[in-house]
């Protein structure tokens, strides 16, 4: 794979960013795409390692030095159909993924890994621009009917690979437009919805059907369910989570969430009332992951007059915690280009009253540094330091905290059961509810992931509706993954 001696010649290689002063003045990407010829380069950089351990870690099972191989060898048409054969939308993942294939790549054990990631995205939009990405309609109807409820990355992946085995699929989205947490979720600037338009287009010339603004088992009736020979649930974990914390009524105390969405309806030209903004206010971001940074990011582009993130985890090492070896996930500081725009992280620190005026407004923070006592055997102790309280001027907190669990009122609708952690109740490799024709897959089965594995949960689901309406099902599963390649 790639070149016997390319990872020796070729330092790795990423995109570079537009300058900050530059692109927080818009909502648009600002990376700047390798040359083609680097690109090669850097797909040469797969060392032809003796057992790849990138497909281990990644969910859907890619086969990343066959698409590599061939992106060296400068055949694209070919990477493209390696990808999506495994991956229904790379250039979702190819964007917003983590990339735990590049923190389980084995040249990462000496070197820089390879930059697996930017290898998918350039090869996703290769094959858009050569227009080799065209619709794959079933040759066969199987007159079956399917409803997928919910269009972010689960529902989708779903609902492509059920259309393929020739059933008719309609997917149920409650928002005004199709793809869930990646539409309104996603800022702008990490992803352009002009990059899913383009995807959802080759759907509905597949055959999927696809009804917004139906909220099913509010503005649809349930019962309309029982038309359709089987169900699936990719609503996701959109339960917010909170604090228990005083003033946490204050007007000025947003989830991040609404502000994010909020933004991002604007920016396309749809109405949203009393739009929350960060602009000339001193902005306070509670949460550290990818959410925190989004509000980061979103707050700078408003114009905000300072920007602050609390984190009540200890910070961090710069390097791979020796508590999470290769190949697992690691234990590590992340620093996004958001953090980079302008923002002062904090540690250990917990926010102790929301302080607000008497017009209920927000005007300040009251926070004391804290510790985790670690005892063997117990739960760790959050434990308070004496004398560290401390006032922070905010008039705009945003709550960047997660997602506790899926909503249940779909759930105590259907009849569908929980499991210990709320959510809705499916044995992974199966997918099936409680109730035999109703399947379950993403975020609401699993709780609050990733794009990359609400992709492979959709996909594998397909497989195990089809397998449900059918008897069989010559969908590809990610653990055959491998029969697809022949090369």
């Amino acid at each position: 794979m790639g070149k016997v001696t390319g990872f020796k010649e070729f330092e790795r290689q990423d995109e570079a960013n537009f300058p900050v002063e530059e692109r927080i003045k818009h909502y648009k990407e600002f990376t700047i795409p390798l040359a083609e010829e680097q690109i090669k380069k850097q797909g040469s950089r797969c060392m032809d390692c003796g057992i790849p351990f990138c497909h281990s870690g990644c969910p859907l099972g890619n086969l990343i030095p066959d698409f590599n191989h061939m992106v060296h060898q400068g055949e694209w048409q070919k990477a493209s159909w390696i990808l999506h054969s495994t991956n229904n939308f790379p250039e979702f993942t190819g964007r917003l993924c983590p990339a735990p294939c590049e923190k389980s790549c084995v040249l990462g054990l000496i070197e820089d890994p390879v930059s697996i990631e930017n290898i998918e995205k350039n090869i996703v939009e290769q094959a858009f621009k050569e227009g080799w990405i065209k619709p794959q309609q079933p040759k066969t109807r199987t007159g079956k009917t399917i409803a997928v409820i919910g269009s972010g990355p689960a529902g989708l992946a779903a609902a492509q690979q059920l259309n393929r085995a020739g059933h008719l699929v309609t997917v149920f989205e409650r928002d005004d437009e199709v793809g869930g947490l990646l539409r309104y979720g996603i800022p702008n600037f990490k992803m352009e919805k002009e990059i899913i338009d383009r995807r959802i287009e080759i759907l509905k010339l597949e055959g999927i059907v696809f009804k917004t603004n139906v909220n099913v088992g509010v503005n649809y009736n349930i019962k309309e369910l029982k038309s359709f020979d089987a169900i699936v649930l990719c609503g996701g974990a959109t339960e917010r989570r909170s604090l228990p914390t005083p003033g946490i009524d204050a007007d000025g105390v947003v989830q991040a969430m609404d502000f994010l969405t909020q933004q991002t309806k604007v920016l396309f030209g749809k109405k949203v009332e009393n739009q929350i903004l960060a602009t000339d206010k001193h902005v306070i971001v509670i949460g550290g992951g990818d959410t925190g940074s989004d509000c980061i990011g979103t707050s700078n582009r408003q114009g905000a007059k300072s920007v602050v993130n609390f984190e009540i985890m200890p910070k961090p090492p710069g390097h791979r915690s020796p508590t999470t070896p290769w190949p697992f996930w690691p234990l590590q500081l992340k620093t996004s280009s958001s953090h980079e725009e302008g923002v002062e992280r904090n540690w250990l620190i917990n926010t102790k009253e929301f302080i607000k005026d008497k017009n209920n407004k927000l005007t300040a923070l009251k926070t004391v540094n804290v510790e985790w006592k670690m005892v063997p055997g117990e739960r760790p102790q959050l434990i308070e330091i004496e004398g560290t309280e401390k006032i922070w001027p905010c008039d705009l907190a945003l709550l960047a905290l997660g997602f506790t669990g899926p909503e249940k009122t779909l759930a105590e609708k259907l009849g569908i059961e929980f499991d210990s952690r709320s959510n809705y109740k499916a044995d992974y490799g199966k997918y099936q509810t409680n109730i035999p024709n109703i399947f379950t897959a993403g975020d609401m089965r699993r709780g609050q992931s990733l794009i990359v594995w609400a992709i492979s949960e959709g996909r594998e689901a397909a497989r195990q509706v089809d397998i449900f309406l059918m008897g069989k099902s010559e969908l590809p599963s990610k653990d055959i993954a491998g029969d697809l390649v022949a090369m």
